[in-house]
């Protein structure tokens, strides 16, 4: 069984869970995954923010594959997986954004280092420019 998380950045800068859900709904396995979502998140903006760029989108997806097929309390995380989905203004800010993901997944997020030492994390990048193409 997978649990999954999404969390995106409104327009104050803070993630919030998408599709309707609330921390209140979610149960403890889903709640490890959006904090370190929310871990991933606020890092990431912040080392953004130090390079002077702000995204004009941002999403997390952060799920866990578990030892059981379905939820139990004994359940384990055997894997997890983290999308990080980001929509620049410029190519220059999409490079900056790029490099601010990778500093994040591999060395300043705490959470996501811890979820590393539980079980293997791969990640995935997706960094797109929305300016228009110039012809």
């Amino acid at each position: 069984m997978t649990e999954k998380v999404n969390v995106q950045m409104n327009r104050a800068g803070r993630f919030e869970p998408r599709g309707g859900a609330d921390t209140a709904s979610m149960n403890p396995k889903e709640l490890l995954l959006y904090a370190a979502a929310q871990c991933a998140g606020q890092t990431a903006a912040a080392i953004m923010q130090r390079k002077r760029m702000k995204p004009c989108n941002f999403e997390i997806s952060v799920s866990g594959d578990l030892s059981t097929e379905t939820l139990r309390t004994e359940s384990t995380f055997t894997c997890f997986h983290v999308v990080y989905n980001v929509a620049c203004a410029s190519e220059e800010d999409c490079a900056k954004a790029s490099h601010a993901l990778e500093l994040t997944h591999d060395k300043y997020c705490g959470l996501v280092q811890m979820l590393s030492r539980i079980a293997p994390v791969s990640r995935e990048i997706a960094v797109v420019n929305t300016a228009p193409v110039k012809a």
